[in-house]
């Protein structure tokens, strides 16, 4: 259920004189629907998680709920673009192994050579393309469920670190 499109970021405030809002590209990774039983029968809702991402080494991750489908979606565009967080890329790709962990869900992440792609499945693939990067491993360790998944994607390039930050944070 990964659905993709890209949009000028606007929420009401005028672009910027220096030029341009920045363009995100999102994506829908899960869409839920619940029932709630009713003396008339069920009343549905949805929530959507959604993954909104620059390409360039920021990202962020909403969930949103409505009765509607489409708005559940925009309401998850706007909370993932107001948690947008920048990651530590190296390249195409990440400077260093690394796993993250989320609830019950487990992702490893390695580097990859330029030229392999993201191999990479669901919830993570999502996160790994909005963030920008091209050619990655990954593996499942836990989990398969997707808010779990992403978070864990999430907690694994937050622990990213460059050559240049770890050099400059041995020598302070």
């Amino acid at each position: 259920m990964l659905t993709q499109k890209k949009q000028k970021a606007s929420f009401g405030k005028a672009p910027e004189s220096g030029g341009d809002a920045p363009e995100y590209l999102d994506k829908v990774v899960f869409i839920n629907r619940c029932a709630k039983v009713v003396k008339g029968g069920r009343r549905f809702s949805f929530s959507a998680l959604v993954v909104s991402g620059d390409q360039k080494g920021s990202i962020g991750v909403g969930l949103g709920k409505a009765k509607e489908v489409p708005s559940a979606i925009n309401k998850g565009t706007e909370k993932a673009r107001k948690n947008i967080r920048k990651f530590s890329l190296k390249g195409t790709t990440i400077p260093h192994e690394v796993v993250g962990v989320a609830d019950g869900g487990h992702v490893l992440l390695r580097p990859a050579n330029q030229g392999t792609g993201i191999i990479a499945g669901g919830g993570v693939r999502a996160v790994l393309e909005a963030v920008g990067i091209k050619d990655i491993l990954s593996k499942s360790l836990g989990s398969n469920n997707p808010a779990a998944m992403v978070n864990a994607t999430l907690d694994a390039l937050s622990q990213l670190r460059t050559a240049e930050e770890i050099a400059r944070l041995r020598q302070s």
